[in-house]
């Protein structure tokens, strides 16, 4: 069987497609598949490029690779594909409806508000201004919603926590807006929870070992996700209630948005409160990555991994 890795790609993330595409091609069982590595420049090349490939498998990440664009040209042409379905990636890489979606079938959520053209572009490098007039309407929002620092303020679309900043003092607002608008043209501010940090994998419907995320270097952002050795990511036994309750709101998140093969939620636990963060459909799968180390800790290798969500890949309907 032909496994096409497909990485690269066109978003603010094609470094970390990348670095999981390799590791992919690195540990993949070469005796059972024959691999072909296709790095995507762009868009439009896609057609040619895996067109002689039995499946694919989507090491992208970002736009056009998590929001449904990729797995809607893949079903076109007839080539399976590892991961959800055109709809579930398209609904979880949008933070603002997924929120939507979690608040109306009763999954805990951060408050949050989305917004959209508040700064304008000056001069000819097109500087992004956001007026005073335009944040104190935004302050009203916020305070009408109830958020208060510290926030986050985070691109609506994307993710390796790309674009995220924590605002602990009002004073830092715009910055981090504009940061966020530099990826996105829609922005989301998000209550912050402060608590312990978990990630649930979910690997054809079934729970993975439960992660615990320690940063003792701030916050799990882009740098301690893929270049720092200053997070520690560990396998974590919970008191039984709460671990059902976790797993029971997993797979919740897992059956609402029609998740296929595997993915990742990411959540916050407060106290007995379990907020769910965000939803991956493609959740990285570099040596550092959440879901291997999840897998080692159930005993199966990177490679067992690997062939398993090939496999299940093929049998999706």
């Amino acid at each position: 069987m032909r496994v096409g890795v497909i990485m690269g790609g066109v978003s603010s993330e094609r470094e970390v497609s990348l670095m999981t595409g390799r590791e992919i091609i690195k540990h993949i069982n070469k005796e059972k598949y024959f691999i072909e590595e296709i790095i995507i420049d762009t868009k439009y090349e896609v057609f040619e490029k895996v067109k002689n490939i039995d499946l694919a498998f989507i090491a992208l990440h970002g736009e056009f690779g998590e929001d449904g664009t990729i797995q809607g040209a893949l079903e076109v042409m007839g080539i399976p594909y590892t991961g959800s379905g055109v709809l579930s990636s398209a609904l979880c890489m949008n933070k603002q409806l997924s929120k939507n979606i979690m608040n109306d079938v009763g999954i805990l959520t951060p408050k949050w508000i989305e917004i959209e053209g508040i700064a304008k572009r000056i001069g000819e490098n097109e500087e992004l201004i956001i007026g005073n007039e335009e944040l104190l309407r935004l302050l009203d929002r916020l305070q009408k919603f109830n958020i208060n620092v510290p926030f986050v303020i985070k691109p609506a679309t994307g993710g390796s926590s790309l674009g995220v900043t924590i605002i602990n003092e009002i004073n830092h607002i715009k910055d981090g807006i504009i940061k966020a608008l530099k990826l996105d043209e829609h922005v989301i501010i998000e209550e912050y929870v402060e608590g312990v940090e978990i990630t649930v994998p979910i690997l054809d419907g079934e729970v993975l070992p439960i992660i615990k995320i320690e940063s003792t270097d701030g916050w799990f952002d882009y740098v301690n996700k893929y270049k720092s050795d200053k997070t520690i990511e560990h396998v974590i036994n919970l008191p039984r209630k709460l671990d059902e309750k976790i797993k029971n709101i997993s797979k919740k998140c897992w059956e609402k948005f029609k998740l296929e093969v595997y993915g990742r939620i990411d959540i916050i636990v407060k106290n007995e409160d379990v907020y769910v963060l965000e939803i991956n459909t493609l959740p990285g799968l570099t040596e550092k990555s959440l879901f291997p180390i999840s897998v080692k800790g159930m005993g199966s290798s990177y490679e067992e991994l690997l062939d398993k969500i090939i496999q299940v890949s093929l049998l999706k309907g």
